[in-house]
């Protein structure tokens, strides 16, 4: 289970909120209108278990959620959710990799520091002897007209 935000780890005037999460856990968050720009040909990388849990993290995955690595391995995926995220879009992104198939959408990532960030997010099921034993997700800078497309969708569904 994901333990609350810590608010002396937010940056700057902050808003609360409390999510419920695909696990069926809440978390209370705070967060903050400040976006941190993706840096520009890099890629993040991750890969959870089968329930969402992050076995690996790259060192730009470490540096855009600012978090430690350790503080992200062995915590689960949820750990950045944003409350402008619908849970709509988690719903179909989990149905749709436990399916065994991809899945690609914009997301909005919140940061340790209340801070958010947007990805082009890619995730694939990882099969072994017919099984899926895990996830990797590999995100990129999304462009300027996809995001902006993302927040007004996003604004309609729950």
């Amino acid at each position: 289970m994901l333990e609350d935000m810590n608010v002396d780890d937010i940056v700057g005037d902050y808003k609360e909120a409390t999510l419920k999460l695909y696990n069926l856990h809440s978390r209370k968050i705070f967060y903050t209108e400040t976006e941190v720009s993706y840096p520009e040909g890099k890629l993040i990388v991750s890969t959870t278990d089968t329930k969402g849990v992050i076995t690996h993290a790259n060192p730009i995955f470490v540096e855009m959620a600012g978090y430690t690595r350790d503080e992200l391995i062995g915590h689960n995926h949820s750990i950045l959710r944003h409350p402008d995220m619908p849970s709509v879009a988690f719903k179909d992104l989990w149905n749709t990799v436990n399916e065994g198939r991809k899945w690609e959408g914009i997301v909005k990532n919140l940061r340790k520091d209340g801070c958010y960030y947007w990805v082009k997010a890619t995730v694939i099921p990882n099969v072994r002897n017919g099984e899926i034993v895990s996830y990797t997700s590999v995100r990129r800078k999304p462009s300027v007209s996809a995001v902006d497309e993302s927040i007004k969708l996003y604004k309609t569904l729950t």
